[in-house]
């Protein structure tokens, strides 16, 4: 498993191929990649706390799901529109159980991980308010 919160943006075909050479059991991969919208941000986090709350989500999932390997990166610092933000990658031995996995631990990250988002509008800067459709698609897992 990694888990990385990182000011550097990430190679998604070297992480996807690190991912799937793991194991010769692997038969999937499902991935996701979140990107920057229409205005700049910068995140926040509390380092320490947020890999472990990840850490912690990623766990979860495993035990749900038969899930091989993973990685998650979440980017923070000073990001523009077309940026990449998040990476959930989940390696499985069936599509089924990598896909699962993979959505549920993007919908835990948005409303689960230590994260604040603070956009830069022409009005000025605003920090982003939790999204209920977020809150909803979590709720959903339980």
């Amino acid at each position: 498993m990694k888990v990385a919160v990182q000011r550097e943006d990430f190679d998604l075909g070297a992480e996807v191929q690190d991912l799937s050479k793991q194991s010769q059991s692997i038969g999937a991969v499902a991935s996701f990649v979140g990107l920057v919208r229409e205005v700049p941000m910068t995140l926040e986090h509390y380092p320490g706390m947020t890999e472990r709350a990840i850490a912690k989500i990623v766990a979860e999932a495993k035990g749900r799901w038969q899930v091989m390997d993973c990685t998650v990166i979440h980017r923070y610092g000073a990001l523009k529109p077309n940026d990449r933000i998040v990476l959930v990658a989940v390696a499985s031995a069936h599509r089924g159980d990598a896909f699962a996995a993979c959505e549920f631990i993007m919908d835990y990250l948005k409303t689960r991980a230590p994260f604040w988002k603070k956009e830069q509008v022409a009005a000025g800067a605003r920090w982003v308010e939790a999204k209920a459709a977020d809150d909803q698609a979590a709720e959903r897992w339980q």
